[in-house]
């Protein structure tokens, strides 16, 4: 027989004291949580004024051109330009000539410029501000309304936007479509108008090339780069230039991209208004867009190839597969940009889309 004491029973009256101090934390956890606000959760509409950060400054007339500019667009995807050739009252005489659209009655806005996607007079139904998209010429069709500097200040963007682009070509590695088809490109003029510096993020953009807006006075904008929204400063006189989505697709990646145009800081705008004129190369709604890879051809001589178009996609991709693996699929330009237009900004990147 075992003799071996067994373990008394724990004390009863220990037990429900036990329980109920325990019952008690947990009810008064369960109680500061049910009590507890939410928080509350909303898309941010403002942004920050942070410092501003390392902005290229490259000067047009520098002897390595090619090879600065190629470093900021790979690096970063916007630079500015100095030693152009635009003088100061241009711009400022084309923003006048803005400041009086946006003062015209709305009736009037509409009716000079009809919506014509992606052209015309864009309201403010977001609170993201007014807009008038203008082509090259910035056509209206009143005949009361006279625009003289607007399409100069555009000719003059157009001109050095497209030497940036040749430039670029050839540091990318692929040949220029414009160069030798100057029908295969056109360009957008953005004029902007925002009250009390609110420059929505939720409104849409457009593909481009190359966009750039003339600098008229020290003012702080938010671009929208590939690595996120960053702060830049401007200098006054200088060309603030961003490398598009669709010279990152023609580059195979190599380029960075900004997405949309410049946004103006807030609290930067004088006269508790900003008024912005971004110049867009891009290209004609009929295009396909495709990136431009050197080809290998029968001899082994390096050549590069022009725009894919899609009846050759197959052919094209055998020579890209010699060369490199190539990132894109082919897309319809059109298509392409009526999404971009009407989606917003803070959304997805586009392109991700057409990624390989």
């Amino acid at each position: 027989m075992d003799n071996t004491t067994a373990a008394p029973p724990p004390t009863p009256s220990a037990q429900p004291n036990s329980q109920l101090a325990s019952s008690a934390a947990a009810a008064d956890a369960l109680s500061r949580l049910l009590h507890r606000l939410p928080p509350t959760l909303s898309l941010p509409t403002r942004r920050s004024n942070p410092a501003a950060t390392s902005f290229p400054l490259i000067s047009l007339s520098d002897p390595n051109l090619q090879d600065l500019l190629f470093s900021a667009s790979s690096q970063l995807g916007y630079f500015q330009l100095t030693n152009h050739n635009i003088p100061s009252h241009l711009a400022t005489s084309a923003e006048l000539e803005s400041v009086s659209l946006f003062e015209l009655p709305k009736d009037k806005k509409e009716s000079y410029f009809p919506k014509n996607w992606p052209l015309g007079f864009e309201g403010d139904e977001y609170g993201n501000g007014e807009s008038f998209l203008l082509d090259a010429e910035c056509s209206t069709v009143s005949t009361e309304l006279v625009l003289a500097s607007l399409p100069q200040l555009t000719r003059a963007l157009e001109k050095v936007g497209l030497e940036v682009i040749e430039m670029l070509s050839k540091g990318a590695g692929f040949e220029n479509p414009l160069a030798e088809d100057p029908t295969r490109k056109c360009s957008l003029l953005w004029l902007h108008g925002a009250l009390d510096g609110n420059d929505g993020l939720s409104g849409g953009s457009y593909p481009y090339l190359v966009g750039l807006q003339y600098q008229i006075r020290c003012q702080k904008y938010s671009l929208l780069s590939d690595s996120g929204w960053v702060t830049v400063l401007p200098q006054v006189d200088s060309i603030m230039v961003t490398v598009g989505d669709i010279a990152q697709v023609w580059s195979n990646g190599r380029l960075k991209k900004v997405r949309g145009r410049p946004v103006a800081s807030l609290g930067d705008c004088e006269n508790s208004s900003c008024i912005s004129m971004s110049l867009f190369v891009t290209l004609p709604s009929e295009s396909t867009v495709s990136p431009l890879l050197p080809r290998v051809i029968a001899d082994g001589v390096n050549a590069k190839e022009d725009e894919i178009g899609e009846d050759e996609e197959q052919d094209d991709i055998h020579s890209i597969c010699k060369t490199g693996r190539r990132l894109f699929n082919s897309f319809s330009f059109e298509d392409y940009a009526w999404r971009v237009y009407h989606e917003p900004l803070l959304f997805k990147d586009p392109l991700d889309k057409y990624r390989i």
